[in-house]
């Protein structure tokens, strides 16, 4: 349950846009023995304090990298597991985020997911289509490249003309359209790769990697990383107003 705001936060700066690789779910049931499913159900699990983390740092967008395009070639198994972990995670904690104040957004291509799921997640962003105490962003089926070539796509169908493309116009082709680009992208498991997420949004964004498992990545983890981010000097490629180096 996500409750009222429970500390007077001390970070220097608050990220206002949180996005998560939440990479390690296997590796953290191989280590364990078990079943790579249940990693990503002891994952789903760990959402709910990564959430109510957010809530209390006062971080206003939370994307999370639920599945990419390129995740449909894992074993049929592991698939059919993660919709059906989805599916959980939208029928029993729809109702408790909805009330809370949390909007659920979809991030990738809806309709190449299967029907039972995409109603099951249109019906979440219907119902808290009004809320603004966090969103929450869930890319899935989600692609970097795929997104770009969706918004070229789109551009050439409704006939845009070559002199009046421009990056703010690109980005109102994205499927991120509605909201600012990530500030802090976070991924676990140690693994220094972008995997195809955000690729256009993340051009400036700090990036915090840690060995930590998803599963085990828990909010005092989150909180280590805001800390980090307040630590950092964002230039944007000019030059810093604290120590003028280049």
């Amino acid at each position: 349950m996500l409750l009222p705001l429970a500390m007077s936060n001390n970070f220097s700066k608050i990220p206002q846009h949180i996005a998560i690789i939440m990479d390690g779910n296997g590796r953290w049931a191989e280590a364990r023995g078990l079943p790579r499913l249940e990693g990503h159900k002891a994952g789903t699990e760990n959402l709910r304090q990564i959430i109510q983390g957010c809530v209390d740092a006062g971080v206003k967008y939370l994307t999370i990298y639920a599945f990419s395009t390129e995740n449909w070639g894992r074993p049929r198994e592991e698939v059919e597991g993660l919709i059906s972990i989805l599916e959980l995670f939208l029928d029993r904690e729809l109702d408790e985020l909805c009330a809370e104040g949390v909007k659920i957004c979809h991030l990738g291509r809806l309709e190449a997911m299967p029907l039972k799921v995409r109603r099951k997640v249109e019906h979440s962003m219907e119902i808290t289509c009004s809320n603004s105490r966090l969103i929450l962003s869930v890319a899935w089926n989600y692609g970097g490249r795929d997104e770009i070539v969706y918004a070229i796509q789109k551009m050439i169908r409704e006939n845009v003309q070559p002199q009046d493309v421009t990056e703010e116009l690109v980005g109102q082709y994205l499927f991120t359209k509605d909201m600012p680009d990530p500030d802090l992208i976070i991924r676990t498991s140690g693994e220094m790769r972008i995997s195809n997420f955000l690729i256009w949004q993340a051009a400036y964004a700090e990036w915090y990697i840690t060995p930590t498992f998803w599963p085990d990545f828990n909010k005092e983890e989150l909180f280590k990383a805001i800390a980090s981010y307040g630590q950092r000097d964002r230039r944007f490629g000019k030059i810093s107003g604290l120590n003028n180096e280049d």
